[in-house]
């Protein structure tokens, strides 16, 4: 597997084609970047701003220019030397309106459908319906009031000869078993039962008395038929009202709902969703359906496109999204490797797979055939981590408790999370696995009184207490970890029993090990209890994406730069000798999984992010500040019904919010508009006082009027005066952590990459802001003028334009690209600092054979700012770096300077950066210092 030497994100979209991604590719060469890797491309629903609403997987997306456009996009990246990694989206495909074409058969055709097989729908789950049927939650009404006021209308297509209801753009086949009664009311009423083409249409309706025919081979002949008689169309256009209700005669809609009632499909409320829906989402999306990627067929018709795509060398690299939403990830690789190596041919390139995979702290990547490693959020929160003064979290943590409406632990405020989500957006889902885990147990003596409500009480407690995003257990049972972590979970969920029958857990735990169906155990069905088994297992990521991520993220506010995506809020900080130990075991198991600080899903810019973990470090001037701005604000707060607008927990994490994306030239309307549409979304997602599913409308509308109150200097000048002063000092500090972070990155075990132009100051919020359009004519400008040797003291000096990142960002890619062996297979190796700042360095290099690279970043920058008022000078640093098992030591980014001495100041070593990158020997052990420079380099004094 080659590992890229760094990644760079693209968003495609109408707005950013292959043809605008070509006009980049020198950009990305100047920068140095090795892969291109692009969001989803394939064909998905017209206008998606991210593409993983994939309608066609056999397709390129026309939007982006399709085939011809890839090919020209490819064709540039191969001159340029350039890799492409896709964004494959294997788990779902989106649903609804007219545009996929496997839906709409299955729609039609129901369980005879050729695509049925490909959606993870429970059939029987649906009443009343002969051979089963699917639920649509897609009405925006009840369905009666949609029915009777003609929302639902029945069409026909005179060019195809099919008829199909619609709902606004949801298109709804009528299933053509029933054309012949259809065909025969409509001719009756249009009175046109002795006229040519009304007898030629009841003569074909009359073939199709039988409920079961047309069957489907003969259908596309029946239609074409159809189309073909001579004045049919306008006959059905004249008596189709027979299934058009009329205003205020409510029983004029029961042709139109019996019609209906006999398809294999059931269209609802879109509220029904919650409680009724039968077929697997992605997380609560309606319009996202799971795909079965277990059925051999459909995974073939998935990826048809991609082999050729990785045949005809246009892929170097594939990122998997949403792997745990697979029946069985592990099966699901061996399928890929084998379909990547069938493609390949005799050539077998090296090719570049990761996964988009959270990983809980401690847990450990399950072994994934031919998988490089994660997309890199574990990282991204280690860095965090090591960056954050951890002496500043427990200060901020009290101020939290008194300062807003939620003082409860972390743990408690998830587990309120994860009840929400239970009880109202995967509840559905939910259903579906306490029936199967009754049915299992009704089908042996043993356990067959066990109620369906004892074992949902059972299986509640069980997800509740789940600490990981989902085991990965395969036919032949649980690796020892996921056994460890389903027989703690259940431990943790029986502590909290109170029923009589305890023996539960033991009858559930046997369920989700396997172990009921395992070798000589009889009696239970094995295909029932894979089934729950497995479906739990894509239960569980949801669950905890949507109450860890998507609901308890927006309630806690302790320090909102640890909560991100793959983190754990209520984390402590890492010390250097943490950090090591985590990297060292990366290097030892994963060094080529990618390193992100920044993706289109992450909750803040990685640059506010860096702002607002400054906050630990000013934590008294904090808190004195947002006291102070509490009670300037207070007259701003207003009330909707009971509720303050907003509410104490909402202000706060508006104001730490403010910190990261603060503009140092201004507060402009575009800001003030960015953060109203920050400040809706996160009171939606916390479910407290709105949320998406009941927006208090009342609520939101007073949330933006805090907001423009409170950003318009006419009205807050003094809030405006006081913020402002504050956030240019945590604006200093997040730039020295960005600089910090940015350098850990590319120089740590893993594949750095880089999210659409973060090479200047990232100060993005959550999606749609970060998905903003990137002005990348003023990052190619910028990146020629810096030139290839930076002045490095000037770019420190005018850092608020960013400019000092981009110049960094290019040596380290550099850098990686001159050392390409070293950061791709290298030893990492923890260095010593001594003196007394030595807690505000950490450092280490990377080894190979005698290359190594040795790197010292600093963190906690207050003491050395001044408390984040002026840049840190050389002057202040009191530690040194010890390098005396190197030889030939020079500075990787000023080419001039060489470092001989074994003890090395670090202020000189910093210079005008609050990093350093050294080139130089490795000393082996035994050999004097002295001999290994006389038979190496020679070495530089003075």
């Amino acid at each position: 597997m080659a590992a890229p030497i760094a990644t760079y994100r693209l968003q495609l979209s109408a707005a950013l084609t292959f043809d605008d991604a070509a006009k980049l590719v020198p950009y990305l060469q100047s920068l140095g970047i090795s892969h291109l890797y692009a969001s989803p491309f394939l064909k998905a629903r017209a206008g998606s701003t991210h593409g993983y609403d994939i309608v066609d997987h056999n397709q390129i997306n026309p939007e982006f220019g399709g085939e011809a456009g890839l090919a020209r996009l490819s064709q540039v990246l191969a001159e340029a030397e350039i890799g492409l990694i896709l964004d494959f989206v294997p788990n779902h495909m989106g649903v609804g309106f007219a545009d996929n074409g496997w839906w709409l058969d299955v729609l039609e055709w129901g369980q005879k459908s050729p695509y049925a097989a490909a959606f993870d729908i429970d059939w029987d789950l649906l009443p009343h319906r002969h051979g089963g049927g699917v639920l649509l939650p897609i009405l925006g009404t009840p369905y009666g009031h949609a029915l009777e006021n003609g929302e639902i209308v029945l069409r026909y297509a005179a060019d195809e000869g099919s008829f199909s209801a619609w709902y606004y753009d949801h298109r709804l086949p009528i299933r053509p078993d029933r054309y012949g009664e259809m065909l025969r009311m409509i001719v009756n009423a249009a009175g046109a039962g002795n006229v040519p083409a009304g007898r030629r249409l009841l003569e074909l309706a009359a073939r199709h008395r039988d409920p079961r025919a047309p069957a489907r081979a003969d259908a596309p002949a029946f239609k074409a038929a159809l189309a073909a008689v001579a004045g049919g169309a306008d006959v059905v256009e004249r008596g189709i009202h027979v299934y058009r209700p009329l205003v205020r005669d409510p029983d004029s809609a029961l042709p139109l709902h019996r019609l209906l009632e006999r398809q294999h499909y059931r269209v609802a409320h879109w509220r029904l969703a919650g409680s009724e829906i039968n077929y697997r989402r992605f997380f609560d999306i309606n319009s996202l359906a799971g795909l079965r990627m277990e059925d051999l067929e459909t995974f073939r018709r998935v990826h048809a496109l991609v082999a050729r795509l990785i045949a005809d060398n246009k892929l170097q690299g594939l990122r998997l999204d949403h792997i745990d939403g697979l029946w069985d990830p592990i099966q699901y690789f061996r399928r890929l490797q084998r379909l990547i190596r069938a493609a390949q041919g005799a050539s077998r390139r090296e090719f570049y797979v990761v996964v988009e995979k959270i990983l809980a702290r401690g847990e450990r990547m399950p072994e994934l055939s031919g998988v490089a490693g994660t997309t890199g959020y574990e990282w991204l929160n280690v860095i965090s981590r090591v960056l954050v003064d951890a002496d500043g979290l427990e200060p901020l943590d009290r101020f939290r408790r008194e300062a807003t409406d939620n003082p409860r632990p972390f743990r408690q405020i998830l587990e309120r999370a994860k009840g929400r989500v239970l009880d109202n957006l995967l509840s559905s889902e939910f259903t579906v696995l306490v029936r199967l885990l009754a049915r299992i147990a009704a089908g042996h003596y043993r356990t067959r009184d066990f109620t369906i409500a004892r074992l949902e009480a059972a299986l509640r407690l069980f997800i509740l207490e789940f600490p990981v995003y989902r085991t990965y257990i395969a036919a032949a049972g649980p690796s020892p970890e996921d056994r460890a972590t389903i027989d703690r979970t259940i431990a943790a969920a029986r502590a909290r029993w109170f029923g009589p029958d305890i023996e539960i857990f033991d009858f559930l735990r046997g369920t989700l090990t396997l172990d009921l169906v395992a070798p000589g155990r009889a009696g239970y069905s094995s295909a029932r209890v894979r089934r729950f088994a497995f479906k739990v297992q894509q239960f569980t990521g949801p669950m905890m994406a949507k109450s860890l991520e998507d609901t308890a993220f927006y309630r806690y506010h302790r320090l909102l730069a640890l909560n991100e995506v793959g983190g754990e809020p209520d984390s402590s900080g890492l010390t250097a000798r943490d950090f090591h130990a985590l990297m060292q075991a990366r290097a030892d198991d994963a060094p080529h999984g990618l390193t992100a600080t920044a993706t289109h899903d992450t909750k803040r810019g990685e640059d506010a992010r860096m702002r607002v973990l400054a906050i630990a470090e000013l934590t008294d001037d904090w808190m004195t500040a947002v006291t102070k701005w509490r009670e300037l604000n207070a007259p701003l707060a207003g009330q909707a019904g009971d509720l303050r607008v907003p509410s104490l927990g909402l202000e706060y994490m508006l104001y730490q919010t403010l910190v990261g994306a603060w503009p140092l030239n201004g507060v402009d309307a575009s800001f003030v508009d960015r953060m109203e549409t920050y400040a809706i979304k996160a009171a939606r997602e916390g479910k407290v006082e709105t949320s998406w599913i009941n927006p208090d409308e009342a609520y939101e509308a007073g949330v933006k009027r805090f907001l423009r109150r409170m950003l318009n200097r006419a009205e807050s000048a003094e809030f405006m005066e006081s913020f402002a002063a504050l956030a240019q000092r945590t604006a200093l500090l997040g730039a020295l952590n960005s600089l910090s972070q940015l350098t850990l990155k590319a120089t740590m075990p893993g594949v750095p990459d880089f999210y659409q132009g973060t090479e200047l100051w990232d100060l993005s919020l959550v999606d749609p802001d970060n998905r903003r359009p990137v002005d990348f004519s003023a990052r190619a400008a910028a990146l020629h003028e810096l030139g290839t040797a930076p002045d490095w003291a000037a770019l420190a000096a005018a850092w608020p334009d960013g400019r000092i990142k981009l110049a960094l960002t290019r040596q380290l890619i550099a850098l990686r690209s001159a050392h390409v062996a070293l950061f791709a297979e290298g030893t990492y190796r923890p260095l010593d600092v001594r003196g007394r700042h030595r807690d505000h360095v950490v450092s280490f290099a990377r080894i190979a054979d005698r290359d190594a690279v040795l790197v010292a970043v600093g963190r906690l920058f207050a003491p050395f700012t001044q408390g984040g008022r002026r840049w840190p000078l050389a002057q202040d640093w009191d530690a040194e770096l010890v390098l005396q098992d190197f030889s030939s030591v020079r500075d990787a980014l000023a080419q001039a300077r060489t470092w001989p001495q074994a003890e090395v100041p670090l202020g000189p070593l910093f210079g005008p950066l609050p990093v350093a990158i050294l080139r130089a020997t490795p000393i082996r052990r035994g050999t004097p210092r002295r001999a290994v420079e006389s038979a190496g380099e020679p070495a530089v004094t003075g």
